[in-house]
């Protein structure tokens, strides 16, 4: 989820789009704000950058594993190791951070999860190609380490630990202890595919914004990839979605459709409560409970800053996250080269604008069943006949993209295989 980074993506995906959208609104870096109205200037101008839709991007990541046993616990000076001079500096403060060799950026995450970040790009097939040849490099690169990358959403059979000692980590894994288990499982031990795709001009984006969430239960049920978790199976299609919807549901919960998504995402942002709140010192804890428009009006210590208000956004999580650009964060991991069937789905899907207002009208039946699509997957018939539909739609709005032949093959072997793939649930029943 790159937590302690701001994504490649967000400087040529948003800064890149439309940079005099902001300019009436921005503060400097490290400005200090006074008022609410001039914090949610800023929120929107910095998370909606308009401008006819264009670029595509993706990050991928993976749970992490000793090739001789997925049980066994990673640790950090393996995968520094293994890593080498591609290691973050948040593994290895001495590290020169080199991108892979098509570009791609790794980062990893607090239980070690190690995600690519792609260069965005213009063509579908291009980012496929660099993307592909950045995951298979660094898949060779752990295994001569004796490591391998996860198959799934969520590690199946570890316990959550905390990889890397940073304050930023440390302050999230204190606030998560206090509400409940979901969110140290999601910072250690999940794995999602986030693709991203521009928000397009003011006249597209509540469309877009509305699409990208609608599509989101039947594209959930359709790549389901996190059904087992400590060495059992869950009951559930997707523990990881679960996990997501309600771990922190102030900073997670989905976002509904509405006429100015800018505006509402900045009134959410700024009542969503702090997680963490840098200091010079170690301690990053975050007076609990207090949000950051609390903090706008006294309720913390110091005065915060545009910098102060930019790292809070980061913290938030929901299943769609706009950065200039709009995050599809939903999507569990999938097992090797098949991250390129819903990146190349949910792209053909956002490829006009006659394309996304006939997804949102087939998804419509199905767009609140979050739950159902974590708990049920495709065994809901409603989310399968969706995600039937969504896909038949995709397909023929492929022409445009010049797919390779072996990656329309590959796309038809894994749609045949998950539409038509026997429910691991025999009935529609509680989940365990």
């Amino acid at each position: 989820m790159a937590y302690g980074r701001r994504s490649v993506l967000l400087t040529a995906l948003g800064d890149a789009v439309s940079p005099a959208d902001t300019r009436s609104h921005e503060l400097p870096v490290a400005g200090a704000l006074y008022t609410r109205a001039g914090a949610e200037a800023y929120v929107a101008s910095v998370c909606f950058k308009h401008g006819p839709p264009r670029l595509l991007g993706v990050e991928l990541e993976w749970t992490v594993h000793f090739r001789d046993d997925a049980s066994r616990p990673l640790d950090r000076a393996t995968l520094r190791r293994a890593l080498g001079a591609h290691s973050p500096t948040t593994v290895d403060p001495d590290s020169p951070a080199q991108p892979l060799p098509s570009g791609g950026l790794i980062t990893v995450e607090p239980g070690g999860q190690v995600e690519i970040s792609s260069h965005p790009t213009e063509s579908l097939t291009e980012l496929i190609r660099v993307t592909e040849t950045d995951r298979a490099y660094l898949s060779a690169l752990l295994a001569a380490s004796g490591l391998r990358l996860g198959d799934y959403g969520l590690d199946p059979a570890r316990r959550p630990e905390l990889l890397l000692d940073v304050p930023r980590y440390n302050a999230m894994w204190n606030y998560y202890g206090r509400i409940n288990g979901d969110g140290r499982i999601m910072m250690a031990q999940t794995a999602g595919l986030q693709i991203c795709v521009d928000v397009g001009t003011r006249e597209q984006a509540a469309a877009r914004w509305a699409a990208a969430h609608e599509i989101g239960p039947a594209l959930c049920a359709l790549f389901a990839n996190a059904s087992h978790h400590l060495g059992r199976p869950t009951g559930r299609a997707s523990q990881r979605l679960r996990t997501l919807l309600t771990m922190d549901p102030s900073r997670s919960r989905t976002s509904p459709s509405v006429a100015d998504p800018a505006a509402y995402w900045a009134r959410r942002a700024l009542d969503t409560p702090l997680l963490c709140v840098r200091r010079d010192c170690g301690d990053w804890n975050a007076p609990y409970g207090v949000t950051f428009a609390g903090w706008l009006r006294g309720a913390a210590p110091g005065t915060p800053t545009s910098d102060d208000l930019k790292y809070h956004l980061c913290t938030l999580f929901p299943p769609v996250r706009p950065q200039g650009y709009l995050e599809i964060r939903y999507l569990d991991a999938q097992p090797g080269p098949e991250w390129i069937v819903p990146t190349v789905l949910v792209s053909a899907l956002f490829s006009s604008d006659n394309v996304v207002d006939r997804a949102r009208e087939i998804a419509a039946p199905s767009a609140g069943l979050w739950q159902d699509a974590a708990d049920y997957g495709l065994a809901e018939p409603l989310l399968a006949s969706t995600a039937a539909r969504l896909a038949e739609l995709a397909m023929a709005n492929l022409g445009g993209f010049g797919l390779d032949p072996r990656v329309m093959n590959l796309l038809t072997s894994v749609l045949t295989r998950r539409l038509g793939k026997e429910s691991q649930h025999s009935s529609k029943g509680p989940a365990l």
